[in-house]
């Protein structure tokens, strides 16, 4: 029987979070963060940036639980990627003199800022190096590492804030789960992306494409964290997009050959991972 790969183009979409005060939320989004809104209810909103469908969707759940750090599986951060370096520099700048917290890393890769919103839900705001400049190691896997970030340089980049900029996607998402190797076999066998980096013994980077990430496994919420609560805040959903119907339609049939459930849902098929993290397939 032929392993199922997940196609070369396939990649992260929209993704949808849980909130604890729907308008707190919709000012730091829209405000701090830049992205543009879209659409709002009473208790929802959908934020993109010009030109974008929907990047971000954020739901108010009724007594809301905000979770201690790391206590169980679930969202570590979702990941907003910048079209350029230029448009960072100008992020960064934005931040600091909103006074936001914000932690850094130059991944060789890429580099990241990473901050919290009110919920204490992890964002990270990154731009790719030049996919050149990516090394691999011996055993073929990505080189990446946590330098600091050349600031300076950035801000010498830094224009006139107006928000995200088009091109503004959804780079990777990387979860808390329980268990490595139960994590492999339903993203890797199950949803068909390639292995990239293992980081020590406790993260797994996978990818469509030959992507340095889409998504970050880890256990560092504990081997064995619980799932969280349905109304704790922290991630809903995340969207994987495939370029064509066929090809959602495949990786679907994979997943319910390896013996996973998969559910209908107005937004594409759905399916839990074994740690409580929801995936939604799409049509790009």
């Amino acid at each position: 029987m032929t392993h199922y790969r997940i196609h070369p183009d396939a990649h992260m979409g929209r993704v949808q979070l849980k909130v604890s005060q729907i308008e707190r939320s919709i000012r730091f989004y829209h405000d701090v963060i830049g992205l543009t809104l879209i659409a709002q209810t009473e208790k929802t909103a959908e934020f993109g940036v010009k030109g974008s469908g929907v990047l971000l969707g954020i739901e108010e759940v009724a007594n809301a639980q905000v979770m201690q750090q790391q206590s169980v599986t679930g969202l570590y951060h979702f990941a907003i990627l910048l079209p350029d370096r230029a448009s960072l520099g100008t992020v960064l700048r934005h931040l600091a003199e909103s006074g936001m917290s914000i932690g850094q890393g130059d991944h060789l890769v890429s580099e990241a800022f990473y901050l919290n919103d009110p919920d204490g839900n992890g964002i990270e705001i990154y731009a790719d190096r030049p996919r050149s400049q990516w090394q691999k190691d011996a055993n073929g896997e990505y080189i990446m590492g946590t330098d600091p970030v050349d600031v300076d340089s950035l801000l010498q980049l830094a224009g006139v804030w107006n928000g995200l900029p088009a091109g503004t996607v959804i780079g990777h998402v990387h979860l808390h789960v329980g268990n490595l190797p139960a994590a492999r076999k339903f993203y890797v066998d199950g949803l068909g992306f390639d292995v990239v980096l293992h980081f020590g013994g406790s993260a797994l980077f996978v990818s469509a494409g030959g992507y340095h990430h889409h998504m970050g496994l880890n256990t560092w919420a504990g081997v064995g964290a619980p799932a969280a609560p349905a109304n704790a805040v922290g991630l809903s959903y995340f969207t994987i997009e495939y370029p064509n119907a066929e090809e959602c339609s495949r990786a679907a049939a994979a997943l319910q050959a390896a013996g996973i459930e998969v559910t209908d849902t107005p937004e594409g098929p759905s399916v839990l991972d074994p740690f409580g993290n929801r995936a939604v397939l799409r049509v790009s």
